[in-house]
């Protein structure tokens, strides 16, 4: 895996290389240019768009319950059951893993300065406090969702040392696989935080915190 992502890397630098040599200083750093903007668009475009999602607690709202057809008390429940735990505590943190990968990439694309490790726990941690503000109110995860990834944009396009490379950005993902045990325990982090944070959400149902608040909101 490892050695497949290396020699693609070589391959697209040495391209990119072979392309850029040709072309005179200006052009040479309009392409530089027009691959950042590139970037920078691409990346406004998906908090734009994924920040309503991922800032949902129930980001999927797939409702796997309306497929439960049985009729017997036992296994309606035990369905039920099973099916929230597929959706909620293994797909849900799957979709949210992947959101995090995502904002890596972009991040890596973004702060050149920074070491891929310091660009995992990054994202990790502004994903974890997205997912846990979902939690108290959505309205707190929706501005978190928006303002931390936009303000981190605007701290790298302010950076006058930040010099789009391609072949650095290139060289820090050939670095992400010699991570992988990291990344792995960013998955497991993230399955296990959805986990708590459901325990609480039904801890918090039952005894009708959940509601009080709601009618509170509503009174305010």
């Amino acid at each position: 895996m490892e050695a497949v992502i290396g020699s693609s890397s070589v391959g697209i630098v040495g391209a990119y290389n072979a392309f850029v040599s040709l072309l005179p200083n200006w052009a040479q750093n309009f392409v530089g240019l027009f691959l950042l903007i590139l970037v920078i668009f691409a990346y406004a475009l998906i908090i734009w768009h994924g920040y309503r999602f991922i800032a949902k607690k129930n980001i999927l709202g797939l409702d796997l319950n309306k497929y439960n057809k049985s009729n017997h008390p036992f296994f309606t429940k035990f369905i039920a059951a099973l099916f929230y735990f597929l959706e909620y505590l293994i797909i849900s943190p799957v979709v949210i893993f992947i959101s995090f990968a995502i904002f890596t990439i972009f991040i890596i694309f973004l702060n050149e300065g920074l070491e891929v490790g310091t660009i995992l726990l990054i994202s990790a941690a502004i994903i974890g406090a997205i997912r846990i503000a979902s939690y108290y109110k959505e309205d707190l995860s929706k501005e978190l969702a928006k303002f931390l990834p936009f303000t981190m944009l605007a701290v790298s396009i302010l950076n006058p040392g930040a010099v789009f490379s391609f072949e650095k950005i290139l060289g820090q993902i050939n670095e992400i696989p010699d991570f992988l045990t990291l990344i792995t325990s960013y998955l497991l982090f993230t399955i296990l935080l959805e986990i708590v944070l459901r325990l609480f959400d039904f801890i918090f149902s039952l005894f009708g915190l959940e509601e009080d608040e709601k009618d509170k909101e509503e009174e305010d």
